[in-house]
């Protein structure tokens, strides 16, 4: 049931879109609650941009304006469809054809919370057609502390690197789908860019960049489906410890002797963006009874992972040498300062001692981890 306040937000919200619709006839076709959603996705839009801005981003830019030419993302909230006997069927005032697909009986007896229609190439409509349904799932078991934990590092070269309370590593190399695309890409969009725009050759050329960058991009939200879905099923860990990148600030253009970073970044954005790694890792374990928790990583490949020393460690340096007499890895000391630090937050000593324990019955040997390679298809 509303209270007060959300009738009112919802009741001025009504009156804007009725006011539109005054204003633009043309918008009449159009379901109130799309209007509804498109006001509120450009407000959201534009409370970021400030946000950012007052916290000192100077780097952010406020939304720019788009014309009609563009298809705006569709979005029904809890209204405006209807799914019935393996169909979804929308409400619009366009013409008398109905406007449904066939979608099977799974949706069913789903909640569904929300909608969206979207197409991936937005300029025109030139692109595929596409309908996101969004609907509550229960998880199978409930979330119960096992005292087993895995500390995840994540990587560009390595795109995970991990250990678990038993001193054991467990790493995956990233197979670069991206370097074996972005040639071919680059070759086509050279190409496009010496046509005139809008031309035959031109859309031909543009529809070819778009299905390579399209397969560039299934080919790496593939491999970490099926990463996340191994990792999950595979750890008898209830609780895993995600260092929280920024990835944002990773793939930032910075001038470093009059060249930028080109590589780094590109390499950073076109992993299929490790933040939505760290999202399907943590809907996938929410479902399989266990929890996925994100901690500050700061520091945590730059400092020895046995007597605490902080070195200089640029990327390009993959191993730590330190003064103690510790040489490990860059990314498995990573993990390690995430578990550790992950445990001594917590007040978790009994863990953290069994953890240095084995660390040391281990004596950080290379040979006692383990190797994985995740295959795409």
């Amino acid at each position: 049931m509303k209270t007060e306040p959300e009738k009112c937000k919802v009741r001025r919200t009504s009156e804007s879109a009725s006011h539109t619709k005054e204003k633009f006839p043309q918008y009449n076709m159009v379901y109130p609650k799309v209007l509804q959603s498109v006001l509120k996705k450009l407000d959201a839009n534009y409370k970021s941009f400030f946000s950012l801005w007052k916290n000192g981003d100077k780097s952010a830019r406020s939304p720019k304006f788009r014309s009609g030419k563009y298809f705006m993302t569709l979005v029904y909230n809890q209204s405006g469809f209807k799914i019935n006997n393996g169909k979804l069927s929308f409400s619009h005032k366009v013409n008398e054809i109905p406007l449904s697909f066939e979608i099977g009986n799974a949706f069913d007896l789903l909640e569904i919370k929300q909608i969206e229609i979207y197409n991936d190439d937005p300029y025109k409509g030139r692109g595929k057609f596409f309908v996101s349904i969004t609907y509550e799932e229960i998880p199978i078991t409930e979330y119960i502390d096992n005292d087993l934990y895995q500390a995840i590092d994540l990587g560009i070269t390595k795109i995970v690197t991990a250990v678990n309370t038993q001193g054991k590593f467990f790493e995956v190399k990233t197979p670069r789908a991206d370097q074996y695309w972005n040639t071919k890409i680059d070759t086509i969009k050279s190409r496009r860019d010496h046509c005139k725009k809008g031309s035959r050759k031109w859309i031909r050329l543009h529809r070819t960049y778009r299905k390579m960058e399209a397969k560039k991009s299934n080919q790496i939200k593939d491999f970490q489906h099926k990463l996340s879905k191994t990792m999950i099923e595979n750890t008898r860990a209830n609780t895993i410890i995600v260092g929280d990148l920024n990835v944002k600030s990773m793939a930032q253009s910075k001038k470093v002797t009059g060249k930028r970073k080109r590589s780094q970044n590109r390499s950073t954005q076109n992993q299929g963006y490790l933040s939505r790694f760290t999202e399907f890792l943590t809907y996938k374990a929410e479902l399989a009874g266990k929890k996925v928790i994100r901690i500050d990583e700061s520091y945590t490949s730059k400092e020895c992972c046995v007597c605490g020393k902080r070195h200089d460690m640029p990327l390009w340096e993959r191993t730590m040498n330190c003064d103690c007499g510790n040489v490990i890895d860059r990314d498995r000391n990573s993990a390690i300062n995430i578990m550790k630090r992950f445990l001594s937050q917590n007040a978790l000593w009994t863990s953290y001692q069994k953890f240095s324990d084995n660390l040391r019955q281990t004596g950080l040997q290379m040979d006692t981890c383990i190797t994985a390679n995740i295959q795409m298809t």
